[in-house]
């Protein structure tokens, strides 16, 4: 099954919440659906969802993934993207290698990750930068969602330095105010900005996305 089950279930003592949280992905349709389609994860169909609205991926776009493992974006980017395009994806955890997508292993958060990423760019701009970046939870929503918008803030400043002009920013998100100032900035960098919750998003979760089009340079 997905990843993330197998490494749980090999564990022989789990908490009570790690439980609970196995019986949710065993239970999860699209945890389901991912294994039986290949996906590594059941948030490939977050970008699935994502592209079926808004058609952001097109064949030959150069996509860059930020926090990608355990790869289901990179998956469907490749997909999408076709044999013209190029996939890269960076995180700082280690990941098995997707046929025709190329990862770094490396913090984002550093200069010698962004380093590293720039690289492999080689002066080459972006069409669509993602992230799904998340922090992890500490269970106080007010702290999820500051960590969520710092790694936002971050990711978007490297779309905005590295994005070709109509290109697209897509990134994870939580309800929580303050959100509000940048994506007010946002509408400045981009002709269109709109929020998204895709279906496949768990509807208890303040978790949603926001999609940044047609940058203007």
């Amino acid at each position: 099954m997905v990843a993330e089950i197998k490494s749980l279930k090999s564990k022989k003592k789990r908490t009570e919440s790690s439980r609970r949280w196995l019986i949710r992905q065993l239970n999860d349709p699209f945890v389901q659906k991912a294994a039986k389609d290949g996906y590594r994860s059941r948030a490939a169909y977050k970008l699935i969802e994502v592209q079926e609205k808004f058609k952001l991926l097109k064949s030959g776009s150069l996509v860059v993934d930020l926090g990608c493992t355990p790869g289901g974006w990179l998956q469907v980017s490749r997909k999408y993207v076709g044999k013209a395009g190029k996939v890269i994806g960076l995180d700082i955890n280690f990941m098995e290698p997707i046929p025709g997508a190329e990862f770094i292993q490396a913090d984002f958060l550093t200069e010698e990750g962004l380093l590293k990423l720039q690289d492999v760019l080689d002066g080459r701009k972006c069409d669509i930068v993602l992230s799904d970046m998340a922090a992890p939870s500490c269970g106080m929503p007010k702290v999820d969602h500051l960590r969520i918008m710092n790694l936002l803030e971050i990711a978007y400043e490297f779309a905005l330095n590295h994005l070709n002009e109509g290109g697209c920013f897509v990134a994870k998100v939580l309800k929580g105010g303050t959100e509000q100032e940048l994506l007010k900035d946002m509408k400045k960098s981009f002709k269109i900005v709109e929020h998204f919750k895709p279906k496949s998003s768990r509807q208890d979760s303040a978790e949603q996305y926001v999609v940044a089009m047609d940058f203007r340079g």
